[in-house]
Parts: C-alpha cells; sequence; structure tokens
C-alpha cells in the first residue's frame, strides 16, 4: 500500500485494483465542493465514502448513489485526507483520454482540492498540494512535469476543473525548484 503518512486515512469503498501497478504516469488535478461552493463541510467525505445523504441538501439528490473517490482531497486549511492508496485505482476520472489513452483511472493519480473553478484556491492548499505532489513524483518516476493535468485536459467539454482560479504557474514553479524532469511544457 502506498501511503502519504501525513494524510489523515479514511476508509472508502470506491477504488479497486489498478490492472499494472507499474503504468502510473500521470497526476490529475479535479476541484470539488459539496454542496457546490460551500466549504468545510463533510459532504466530500460522505461522497466519497457513500455515506452521503440525499436528504440533506437538494443537489444531493442528484448525485445519490455514485461511486466515485481521488486518492486525496486538499481542503481548504491545507488538511489532507487519502481516501485510496496510490497504488490502487480510485474512481476519479471518469470518461477521460490522456495522449489518446482512455481510461485514465488506470494510469493515474486524482487529487482533489477543496474549491470552485471560479474562486481562488488557499495558501495553504498550494503549499499541501506541492508538498504532496514531490512525494508522488519521488515515488512514480514516470510523471513528469509534463503528464500533471487539470480534470478537464483529459475530459475536454465534460469538465472544468480545476477551473480558471487555479495559479497553474504557481503550482508548476513549486515543483520547478526540485529540478524535477520535464518532456514538455505544461
Amino acid at each position: 500500500m502506498v501511503l502519504y503518512k501525513p494524510a489523515t486515512q479514511i476508509d472508502c469503498p470506491h477504488y479497486d485494483e489498478r490492472p499494472d501497478e507499474s503504468d502510473v504516469s500521470v497526476l490529475v488535478i479535479h476541484n470539488i465542493s459539496l454542496p457546490p461552493s460551500q466549504f468545510g463541510t463533510s459532504g466530500i467525505r460522505e461522497l466519497f465514502t457513500g455515506t452521503l445523504n440525499p436528504d440533506e441538501h437538494p443537489f444531493y439528490k442528484e448525485i445519490a448513489g455514485i461511486r466515485v473517490s481521488a486518492h486525496c482531497v486538499i481542503y481548504r486549511n491545507g488538511e489532507i485526507e487519502q481516501f485510496v492508496p496510490f497504488n490502487k485505482r480510485a474512481w476519479h476520472a471518469g470518461l477521460s483520454t490522456f495522449q489518446g489513452r482512455s481510461r485514465c483511472n488506470d494510469f493515474t493519480i486524482g487529487i482533489e482540492l477543496e474549491g470552485t473553478d471560479t474562486l481562488p484556491y488557499t495558501d495553504a492548499q498550494y503549499e499541501q498540494l506541492s508538498i504532496l505532489s514531490k512525494f508522488i513524483l519521488q515515488r512514480y518516476p514516470r510523471i513528469t512535469l509534463g503528464r500533471i493535468v487539470g480534470h478537464n485536459d483529459i475530459a475536454p467539454g465534460r469538465k472544468t476543473d480545476p477551473g480558471v482560479a487555479f495559479d497553474w504557474p504557481r503550482y508548476r514553479q513549486s515543483l520547478d525548484a526540485t529540478n524535477i524532469s520535464s518532456n514538455t511544457i505544461i
């Protein structure tokens, strides 16, 4: 099990085995807030653990019963919860394609930021995302800077996250400082 020890580990039923653990080669950045545009609720955790109560909010009725997860969630305060070990397949990408290859869940790691496409992310989130990304990049050398993408990049027209509010230059710069190899510029 590949776990990020600084994260709180949360039991999640929504994952399975990867077809090939050595194939992990892309990091996908997402955003999520539940209810939409509300922060600090237990909605994300409940969604990923299959315990979301559809009667708590009208939007929850629309997503009741879906089975999704991410490897980790970084909350607004910088707290990280890990739902799926990195060597397992989280269900975060949905219908997706990267460089002509479909079934992105098979070979990607998914990190969710508590947020929306249009509201700025917090300094704590950028700091923790950088630290977590460096941890992932050290353990999965096939993930280069050119293979760190947004959900919108692998599901264009269907997904828009992490959105216009995500500061890609700031994030890239935090990773560039570690001399991580890059075969393309993102």
